[in-house]
């Protein structure tokens, strides 16, 4: 279970250095075996997630019928533009310049962990996003409401 935020900086050639608060944890989970996505439904950002929980994405959205534009679409978004990432010795994994390029990633980024993956966010598209999140007001759906928080 990944959880928490944290500010990073890409190196010249892309790189994001995993945060050593991390290190452990994906060693654990997934032997250092990642996929890097786009985000299915943000474009400034990135989904990572361990190869086991990858592969359960991955089948489900190929599970999809092809018939259907929007479901080539996402099997695209997801599935087609996947790569597989390993830390290198410093802990470090590239990420790639067409994903770097979508999402507007060149320097800032931010890297929260959340459960089952890692989304990698720009930095200032993620502070605009949570500005731009209407003020609930005491409205919550139903499945909010069965929350423990």
């Amino acid at each position: 279970m990944f959880y928490g935020e944290i500010a990073l900086n890409l190196d010249v050639k892309g790189r994001l250095a995993i945060p050593s608060m991390y290190r452990e944890p994906i060693s654990d989970a997934c032997d250092n075996r990642l996929v890097l996505t786009y985000n299915a439904y943000e474009n400034d950002s990135l989904w990572l997630y361990p190869q086991h929980e990858w592969e359960k994405v991955r089948d489900s959205v190929m599970s999809l019928s092809t018939f259907d534009p929007m479901h080539r679409a996402l099997q695209r978004r997801l599935v087609g533009s996947a790569f597989h990432v390993v830390p290198d010795k410093g802990s470090r994994i590239l990420l790639p310049i067409t994903q770097r390029q979508v999402a507007s990633m060149e320097k800032r980024v931010v890297m929260l962990g959340l459960g089952n993956k890692f989304e990698i966010w720009n930095e200032d598209a993620l502070h605009k996003t949570r500005h731009q999140v209407p003020a609930m007001n005491g409205e919550v759906s139903d499945s909010m409401k069965t929350l423990v928080l």
